[in-house]
């Protein structure tokens, strides 16, 4: 092949490349215009849709019950979520609503809404938000129902609270579900659990009284810093022109940022005696003058975690069950992370429904 056909052959492939580049670049820009149209006009926000009414409340904290269809379950089921996050994550939009498909299901449910702690709030502690806000929605729950006990289901720091109130109180908890809660806190593979050991406490509570939840959610953003806060949004770019999709990613990124700060002496405890020096794991960590015990907890228990979960890794959720002197006792773990494992295709598939069926078939005991 002669100099002038090798010069010839790559001025066209130089020329094709360019023309592919421009191409490609073309498509982009359309599909930039295409989305920007299409954020203007989309229609996110079904978060927190499914009917309930507000039928209790004590101070900032509110007990909602979900509207039932049809029979439901004699005895009812309370949802206790996390502080730190809203928990109308469980309620994202109508196709992947981990409680609407709790009450098509047939379950009499109920939700404690915590509420947005300000600075009056400061010196609430760990006893207040358990025994007294939790207590008092339980109490109502089962003065409501004429019934002894109910069913509850606690999601992360929710969990470990629902674990704390039924080794106190047993008797009023006929089964106990706990989803992506920690327990172990002295573990080595996840980053918040080794950064949290470097916390002074003492010194962030007393500068802040009331903590900003924007400075917990920058921290829990550092967990994943390149995914978390650049990763996502290239990525999104990809599903401009699918509405779904960017509904979707709106829906979660509200809900991300919707963080409620956090009063000071209720994280003081929580950090000092859980996080750092693993207190309830050691069956050392009171409650007021009462030692909490989770040997105490002898209902059946079903302990659900993800193994992708980043913010409480299945180690910290999984020895839950040697802890407790239940005999029926199950763990079950899926491949999610912390917020999929209520808000996900899989979670409608899987998990809700294995909730339902263990439910019911202890409901006949």
């Amino acid at each position: 092949m002669s100099n002038e056909t090798k010069n010839q052959a790559t001025v066209n492939s130089a020329r094709v490349m360019y023309e592919s580049a421009a191409e490609s670049a073309l498509k982009f820009q359309e599909k930039l215009l295409r989305g920007a149209e299409m954020f203007a006009a989309l229609e996110y926000d079904e978060t927190n849709k499914t009917p309930k009414e507000l039928v209790f409340q004590i101070d900032k904290v509110k007990l909602y019950r979900y509207k039932s269809k049809g029979k439901v379950n004699s005895t009812p089921v309370l949802i206790v979520y996390a502080l730190m996050n809203k928990q109308y994550v469980m309620d994202l939009h109508n196709e992947k609503s981990f409680v609407k498909k709790l009450v098509e299901s047939g379950l009499d449910l109920y939700i404690i809404d915590w509420g947005y702690p300000t600075a009056e709030d400061q010196y609430l502690t760990t006893e207040d938000y358990i025994e007294e806000y939790m207590g008092a929605a339980i109490d109502y729950i089962l003065e409501t129902h004429k019934k002894p006990k109910l069913n509850l289901i606690g999601k992360c720091q929710g969990g470990t609270f629902s674990a704390i109130y039924a080794s106190m109180y047993p008797e009023k908890i006929k089964n106990l579900i706990t989803i992506a809660a920690p327990f172990d806190f002295d573990i080595e593979d996840g980053l918040l659990f080794y950064w949290s050991k470097f916390m002074n406490v003492d010194l962030l509570t007393n500068a802040y009284s009331v903590l900003p939840g924007d400075f917990l959610n920058n921290v829990f953003i550092m967990l994943s810093p390149y995914n978390l806060s650049v990763g996502k949004y290239i990525d999104v770019v990809n599903n401009f022109d699918d509405p779904k999709a960017l509904g979707e990613f709106l829906r979660m990124e509200k809900w991300l940022f919707d963080c409620p700060d956090q009063a000071g002496e209720n994280y003081r405890t929580w950090i000092k005696e859980l996080w750092q020096e693993n207190k309830l794991m050691k069956g050392e960590f009171y409650l007021g003058d009462k030692r909490i015990d989770l040997k105490n907890i002898d209902m059946p228990i079903l302990n659900i975690f993800g193994s992708k979960d980043n913010l409480i890794p299945a180690s910290s959720s999984r020895v839950f069950n040697d802890l407790v002197s239940s005999a029926d006792k199950e763990s079950a773990e899926y491949p999610v992370g912390h917020a999929g494992i209520v808000a996900s295709n899989l979670s409608q598939r899987e998990i809700v429904p294995k909730i339902v069926t263990w439910l019911k078939e202890r409901s006949k005991k």
